[in-house]
């Protein structure tokens, strides 16, 4: 019985130690990226985590999900429009819930500390920078 509920509970839950922090191609090296449900590169719901050190940046980029992002920790700072400018991020702390259409070019700022950030959508995940060059994957 005891092994059963171990199962189940793997299988309709996550604990945060059950989660696996990644890089990911499309991110700076420092960032890492969780799934926590779902396969993401597939066309269906899925949930990430993203974690950003301090001082890392997202350059402008945008994504073809609608995406809806809740702070789960540090100050997640996010700016809209295609050029990064810092006088254009607001700040959400812990708990915070945005929602940016699919396509809308923003940004991100780890300015304060490190951040970690959930996000649903519905796959499969994409991320397009607007200038290639910023792009970690042509490098």
């Amino acid at each position: 019985m005891v092994k059963q509920l171990r199962i189940l509970r793997k299988r309709l839950s996550r604990l945060p130690e059950d989660i696996d922090w990644e890089p990911f191609p499309a991110f700076p090296a420092s960032a890492r990226l969780a799934v926590v449900v779902g396969h993401p590169s597939q066309p269906a719901p899925y949930v990430v985590r993203v974690k950003l050190p301090s001082g890392v940046k997202l350059m402008p980029h945008r994504h073809h999900e609608d995406r809806v992002y809740t702070v789960m920790s540090g100050v997640f700072y996010i700016g809209l429009g295609e050029q990064f400018d810092d006088g254009k991020l607001q700040a959400y702390p812990p708990g915070a819930v945005i929602v940016l259409p699919a396509g809308t070019p923003h940004f991100h700022w780890a300015k304060s500390g490190e951040y970690v950030t959930q996000v649903t959508a519905i796959g499969p995940i994409s991320l397009e920078y607007l200038d290639p060059e910023d792009d970690p994957r042509n490098k």
